[in-house]
């Protein structure tokens, strides 16, 4: 692009792997000039490698090991993130784990596992970086997910964690616009990625016919996520916080599809 929006401009991704929405949000912050910060329990190497090819100096992308399950982990990288960038203007708080089933089998140590990750994760990483994002007057987006504006059967744990995470994205955005750091939300409906297409699989033909039933638009790519999640981290986007931006889903089309038990980890 001849005017990257994200020149000079270092993010931090959490859950970035070689393939889906963290990956695709990544790709696409990079070919808009932004150096990256990305934090995963493993590191991706095919995304480093295509994120090299799209960078031109000075821009550049670190992979940082960070598992929000492991104490410590969170902070120390943080830290990291400080050492290795002079800055620090956007946080994207991505990683996330998925469990579903019937309400009344989930398991205590399954709440907490996504509590631990997809709410207090978000949380703890946005406090740890918090320093660095007033410096620069920057910006935070959560990806949320559409089971957090609507009730989704057998998604009871995550739904609640995702209602959570819109919650304090709302909270935060009014407690940090005095410092002029903004703070939003994207709330996808079901994305083609890997791991939802071999779920997808499983499933017979009446519940992907109902599944589609909800997604007025059609189910959705990374890339249409990735797209929202840059015009919200960018500067066109200044007079906007506290918004949890539904994409793919209205609330007219409810999303009654009840989900098999299947854990699944979403990066």
């Amino acid at each position: 692009m001849s005017d990257p929006r994200f020149a000079e401009h270092v993010v931090l991704v959490t859950g970035a792997s070689d393939r889906g929405i963290g990956g695709a949000i990544a790709s696409r912050l990079a070919s808009e000039g932004a150096s990256l910060a990305l934090v995963s329990p493993e590191r991706p190497e095919q995304l480093l490698a295509e994120l090299a090819e799209i960078q031109s100096e000075p821009a550049r992308s670190v992979w940082i090991e960070c598992d929000f399950l492991r104490d410590g982990d969170i902070e120390k990288a943080a830290a990291e993130v400080a050492d290795q960038f002079a800055q620090l203007d956007v946080l994207v708080n991505n990683s996330g784990i998925d469990i579903s089933g019937n309400f009344a089998d989930l398991a205590p140590d399954q709440w907490q596992r996504l509590l631990d990750v997809n709410l207090t994760g978000a949380l703890r990483m946005t406090q740890a970086v918090l320093p660095q994002l007033l410096k620069r007057r920057g910006n935070v987006v959560n990806i949320a997910s559409a089971s957090g504006l609507a009730g989704t059967p057998g998604l009871s744990g995550y739904g609640t964690t995702k209602a959570g995470l819109v919650g304090l994205t709302q909270t935060l955005a009014a407690e940090l616009a005095p410092q002029r750091v903004r703070v939003n939300a994207v709330c996808p409906a079901l994305v083609h990625t890997p791991m939802a297409e071999q779920y997808v699989k499983e499933l017979t033909s009446e519940i992907w016919d109902r599944i589609q039933a909800c997604h007025p638009l059609g189910i959705g790519a990374a890339n249409d996520v990735a797209a929202a999640v840059a015009f919200l981290a960018s500067a066109e986007a200044r007079w906007i916080t506290g918004v949890a931006l539904p994409l793919g889903w209205v609330a007219s089309y409810p999303l009654p599809v009840q989900f098999e038990e299947r854990p699944r980890r979403s990066c």
